[in-house]
């Protein structure tokens, strides 16, 4: 799987002009700081001429990647389980204000597409900190159609963890600019990076990964190490076990309730993957030079 270019638009981040503070001395200087906008994403669902719109969630992003960003979404939250689902995204034609066009997306889903009413009114909204607030119970996240993740590999010496975070850092254009924001990337078992984005929100940088990996039929993701550039929510492990991947890696600590779920999911977890050193929470056999 070859990387795809990346390509940040302008709107991913903005110059402003600050005053830099050095002992007593106060200067003025230009600065770059990483955008945070909302997006709202609707879908579209139901027999042809029977057709409904609604608005299924608000989250707050950085521009750019967002049909990505809504098709992992609708993945990670069990609207759809395959691109075949999935008609299509654009920017919605029919807001009123362009200048809000863009933060806008429709989803429309293939006619077989079964959808829950009840679901759709939960009317999540998403911070760019949290993730999705309000899920109902942790039982319904676990009850969401997941992948069953290989339990044959794959394999990945240990020391190929040790070598992510650099990979993902050098491959941040953003972050670079910015300083301001997580990211997720996708390696193979070697430590080849096959798929990175970036978002002010670690649940976002994920959603795009998978939207990307979705949009492009890769799915499922039993052959790939995904690294988190911030700690190992619940949540994260969540939508890498929607996706398949039996490899998560993260540059802070994971929750109490991610170590469980990932025990739960089969999945190794790795924590505190800097400076030489991590913890392997579950998962420890996936570790070892492949034969």
């Amino acid at each position: 799987m070859p990387i795809p270019p990346v390509f940040l638009p302008p709107t991913s981040y903005d110059y402003l002009t600050v005053h830099k503070v050095t002992g007593a001395d106060l200067t003025e200087a230009s600065d770059v700081v990483a955008a945070e906008e909302p997006l709202e994403i609707r879908v579209g669902f139901g027999p042809a001429g029977q057709r409904e719109h609604r608005t299924l969630a608000i989250t707050m992003r950085t521009p750019g990647h967002d049909m990505e960003l809504a098709a992992g979404f609708l993945l990670t939250e069990g609207l759809i389980r395959s691109r075949a689902e999935l008609n299509g995204i654009r920017y919605c034609p029919d807001v009123d204000k362009e200048e809000e066009r863009e933060n806008v997306v429709r989803a429309e889903l293939a006619e077989a597409v079964a959808v829950s009413m009840p679901r759709l009114e939960r009317h999540f909204y998403t911070s760019s900190s949290c993730g999705v607030c309000g899920k109902t119970s942790i039982e319904a996240v676990h009850a969401a159609a997941c992948p069953v993740l290989p339990t044959d590999g794959p394999y990945v010496a240990p020391d190929v963890i040790h070598e992510l975070p650099a990979r993902q850092r050098a491959a941040q254009a953003l972050f670079e600019q910015t300083g301001g924001l997580h990211a997720a990337a996708l390696f193979s078992p070697a430590g080849e990076l096959l798929l990175l984005r970036e978002d002010v929100g670690r649940h976002n940088a994920l959603d795009k990964v998978i939207g990307a990996a979705l949009l492009q039929e890769w799915l499922p993701l039993h052959n790939t190490v995904l690294l988190v550039s911030g700690r190992a929510s619940f949540e994260l492990v969540q939508k890498a076990a929607v996706a398949g991947i039996p490899i998560l890696a993260a540059v802070g600590a994971p929750s109490s309730l991610a170590v469980q779920a990932a025990k739960d999911f089969g999945m190794t977890l790795c924590g505190f993957v800097r400076q030489g050193r991590y913890n392997v929470y579950g998962g420890e056999w996936r570790l070892r030079a492949p034969q």
